[in-house]
């Protein structure tokens, strides 16, 4: 007893250890922001550490931006926006870049896309130069769209339509939403791709590429006052868009239903997926439901995992992730059922840890457990300048408030063990959910 006592008393110090040396690493992280005249929103953050820079621009156009009939444009626009512009040759953007010895990528979501180029520091303002090229005048004509046309066509091929469970986001969201754009993912449909024109595509560039749905984010090795002066040179003067910009109103009507569905697939083992409604990112219960999320499925320590996976061995695999959106998003489990274990077999035994939190606290162990696994992903997460400014872009778009880099954690720190419970109880309901079998192609009748 008293030997069981002392590795209590040892773990527990172990764990506030931790807690204290995390709290101690998340060192206020300094930026300054401004507007041009033309709208877009700089953010400048100094760290001189090492010397490189990343050059970042965020524009808030997503997939929830596009018409019903007209899915992934803003994805394409990922794609195009490497296609050149007037002063870049087709096919020189990433050849400039490279030989810069820069690294640079894209992507798009729901609710924005990203750019950005991670560079020496001495090559800032040719990263500049870059994004103002793109920005001002991006060249869009019929060989550029062609080209992307084939390029989408076939990442949506690899990546989705002949991959086992490819097929998963699309399924869930399509049989989550009924009015609301988040309906579609940011793959979009190969035939609205097919059917576009040249002027739709034009017309949806000049209503959402423009310095007023911008955000100009730049991290790392840079003289303040020199980057505002290469930005004044680059940006200042383009011009504002001539559109007003385009956003949905639609608010989705609450579930009231279970909603239940077979996907037939080319694979071997099934799988069950759920997908429960949940709030809007930055709302209360929204940072409760990341933190359950962390509880069920961060690693070979959580519930699901040590359940379903380890001890009934009824899973390979088992995870909980939110897609805590703009708008209400998702908050998504799925499991990949073992050799032998049906999907009925499988839902049973999620749906078994689902309801442990719903009735019972979490204890105090595990509680910390995942404050400090929160508190350490919110230092990672910040960790590099490519993230720094992402996260400062994201919490200019998302809030208004860029400052959130700083408190946002706070805002984690507050949820208590009963606001997991609570969560569970309110959003984990079997009326709030959809509920996918994947099943193989061979169960088909």
């Amino acid at each position: 007893m008293l030997r069981k006592t002392i590795l209590l008393i040892g773990a527990c110090v172990i764990t506030c250890m931790g807690s204290t040396l995390l709290k101690a690493q998340i060192n206020k992280i300094d930026f300054t922001e401004y507007d041009l005249e033309n709208g877009l929103h700089v953010i400048l953050h100094k760290d001189n550490t090492t010397p490189i820079v990343a050059v970042s621009i965020m524009y808030h156009v997503g997939s929830k931006n596009e018409s019903a009939d007209r899915t992934g444009f803003a994805h394409f626009f990922e794609h195009l926006m490497f296609e050149g512009s007037e002063n870049i040759k087709r096919g020189e953007f990433f050849k400039i870049a490279q030989n810069a010895g820069a690294e640079n990528n894209a992507n798009t979501t729901f609710d924005r896309t990203f750019y950005y180029e991670i560079l020496p520091s001495n090559q800032l303002e040719l990263g500049l130069w870059m994004e103002a090229e793109r920005l001002r005048h991006l060249r869009i004509d019929s060989t550029g769209v062609e080209t992307q046309r084939k390029v989408v066509k076939e990442e949506r091929s690899q990546s989705y339509d002949n991959q086992p469970y490819g097929s998963l986001m699309e399924q869930t969201f399509a049989h989550a939403y009924k009015v609301h754009p988040y309906k579609w993912t940011p793959i979009g449909s190969t035939q609205y791709i097919d059917k576009a024109t040249l002027s739709e595509f034009i017309e949806f560039h000049d209503m959402y590429y423009v310095p007023e749905n911008a955000t100009l984010s730049i991290a790392g090795d840079i003289d303040i006052n020199k980057t505002k002066d290469f930005i004044k040179k680059y940006f200042e003067d383009i011009s504002r868009g001539k559109k007003s910009i385009v956003r949905p109103k639609v608010v989705e009507p609450p579930q009231t239903n279970e909603v239940r569905d077979i996907v037939y697939d080319n694979i071997q083992l099934p799988a069950v997926v759920f997908a429960y409604h949940m709030p809007a990112q930055g709302t209360e219960d929204s940072y409760a439901l990341s933190m359950l999320t962390t509880l069920l499925s961060d690693g070979q320590s959580s519930r699901l995992y040590k359940s379903v996976v380890d001890k009934q061995q009824k899973a390979l695999n088992a995870v909980a992730f939110p897609f805590a959106l703009e708008d209400p998003g998702l908050f998504m489990m799925y499991g990949i059922s073992n050799v032998g274990v049906t999907a009925e077999d499988l839902e049973k035994a999620i749906d078994q840890e689902i309801e442990k939190v719903k009735e019972n606290l979490i204890t105090d162990n595990e509680y910390q457990k995942v404050r400090n696994k929160v508190e350490s992903e919110f230092i990672t997460r910040n960790s590099t300048v490519a993230g720094i400014a992402e996260t400062l872009a994201n919490y200019h778009i998302y809030f208004g408030d860029s400052n959130l880099i700083n408190t946002e954690i706070s805002r984690y720190m507050k949820v208590k063990r009963e606001d997991i419970r609570n969560v569970a109880k309110k959003y984990l309901t079997k009326e709030n959910r959809v509920v996918l079998y994947y099943l193989p192609k061979t169960q088909q009748k």
